[in-house]
């Protein structure tokens, strides 16, 4: 379980499948930091990211979202499962618990990747 703010606890990391390329588990440490700019350089220039229904593309929307829906409340992120969809497609779900609306939220975070980098990513439940 990780909280947003503290370093990443490696053991979700280790539920991550083999095959799962370094970013996907390099994104959820650098969340768990809020080290916005090192997020935004996991992600393709081009790169699109789909949060609460709404998509935003390329760096500076990428950015906004981590200083602005993604840091707007205090959660734990726990790993709780993932799969390599093939393609360079992979699907890890992930408990959040926090001060958000519910206190809880069960979401799927679909990561496509391109080069090394994230060129999608899609948030949902």
């Amino acid at each position: 379980m990780t909280r947003h703010g503290d370093s990443v606890d490696p053991s979700d990391l280790k539920s991550l499948p083999d095959s799962a390329p370094d970013v996907v588990g390099r994104y959820f440490e650098l969340a768990a930091r809020r080290d916005v700019e090192a997020i935004v350089a996991l992600f393709t220039d081009d790169a699109s990211l789909t949060d609460e229904g709404e998509t935003r593309r390329g760096s500076d929307a990428i950015r906004a979202w981590q200083t602005g829906p993604a840091a707007r409340y205090e959660y734990t992120t726990t790993i709780k499962d993932s799969e390599a969809l093939g393609g360079d497609r992979y699907r890890v779900a992930v408990r959040l618990e926090g001060n958000f609306p519910g206190g809880s939220a069960e979401l799927k975070w679909d990561f496509t990747v391109a080069g090394g980098r994230i060129s999608r990513l899609v948030i949902e439940p």
